[in-house]
């Protein structure tokens, strides 16, 4: 139900670090020393959120993250840097929350890297209907019944320049990203508004599986990424989650 926790793991021990630093889209939302000397969480940390305001407990022990009272608006990415004597490590999560209507009407769609992928939200009563699709809560593509007026990524108001000259709409609503990449993984929503002013959401769960021996992503053969969807649900409904994991790591020497 709503006011659940997720809880994002490290792996690590902090008596083993330097530094294990959280970040939730560039911010830095948690910090923990491996002596315990210094340690904070969201409003307490120097870039903090103010969303995370008394949701977060940081353990002393490994450095994971848990968030508590979990909200919609706790969709993104989030970034967890290891600094240690002679390496410094990072792992990005991307965590998806949604309410439980929506995980009935999702649909699954698993590619690899470099492969192409559609979405597409079957039939669309009118197709002067205006639709627009979201990556993660961003405005990626926008569909008209003028075509004139499509845009997608470069071309909209607030677009995301990962998708730049990779994204292909369809007059009936369908999107398509070329060439993905492991970071393409996450939510993409669609938004069909009728003349009546009703909207209807579709939503797409993405996973791209990076090739170990494909040329498209080298980063890609370094480790792992990771896509936690968490489900909030009402409390009229029972309790369930989906989790989605696949993980990204990357190490570099100090």
């Amino acid at each position: 139900m709503e006011g659940d926790s997720v809880t994002l793991h490290t792996d690590v021990k902090t008596n083993q670090q330097e530094k294990i630093r959280w970040y939730f889209n560039d911010a830095r939302i948690a910090q923990i020393t491996g002596d315990l000397s210094y340690i904070c969480t969201d409003v307490q940390c120097e870039d903090a959120d103010e969303r995370f305001r008394d949701r977060l407990k940081l353990d002393n022990q490994t450095g994971s993250l848990t968030i508590r009272d979990i909200r919609t608006t706790d969709s993104g990415l989030y970034r967890l840097r290891i600094i240690s004597s002679n390496s410094i490590s990072e792992e990005i999560s991307i965590l998806a929350v949604y309410d439980a209507p929506e995980q009935d009407q999702m649909k699954r769609k698993s590619v690899n890297e470099g492969e192409s992928v559609t979405l597409d939200p079957g039939e669309v009563k009118n197709l002067n209907y205006l639709m627009k699709w979201y990556f993660n809560d961003t405005l990626i593509a926008e569909i008209t019944g003028d075509p004139n007026k499509t845009c997608t990524d470069g071309q909209c108001e607030d677009p995301d320049g990962r998708f730049r000259d990779r994204l292909e709409v369809n007059q009936t609503g369908s999107l398509t990203v070329r060439n993905t990449t492991i970071t393409d993984s996450g939510l993409y929503k669609l938004q069909i508004n009728s003349s009546n002013r009703i909207s209807i959401i579709k939503i797409f769960s993405v996973i791209v599986t990076a090739v170990p021996d494909s040329r498209v992503s080298s980063a890609a053969k370094e480790g792992t990424y990771a896509v936690v969807v968490v489900v909030l649900l009402s409390t009229a409904a029972a309790a369930a989650a989906a989790v989605i994991y696949y993980r990204y790591r990357k190490s570099t020497q100090a």
